[in-house]
């Protein structure tokens, strides 16, 4: 428990900060899925289009510092290398 009000106030800015991070995580996660599906479908535009949507979305991400930088590099160049196979 926190004893100073601006450990009180780390305290409520961390939560908030918890479920923003959350929730961008989860709709990486979700993007990612989608990406996968449509590669999974072998819709080479529907999954470019995905890509691009993802790929935005990593960068925003680490931008934020949700994610890492290094992170999200290495999951869009594996998105990108698994794109340009199924072209």
């Amino acid at each position: 428990m926190a004893n100073t009000k601006s450990a009180e106030k780390r305290a409520r800015q961390g939560e908030r900060r918890r479920l923003r991070n959350r929730g961008v995580k989860s709709v990486l996660r979700k993007e990612e899925k989608v990406f996968l599906a449509a590669i999974t479908a072998g819709s080479k535009d529907e999954a470019a289009k995905a890509f691009r949507e993802v790929s935005s979305r990593f960068d925003k991400a680490a931008k934020s510092g949700t994610v890492k930088k290094e992170t999200a590099n290495r999951k869009k160049s594996r998105l990108a290398a698994q794109l340009n196979k199924l072209k």
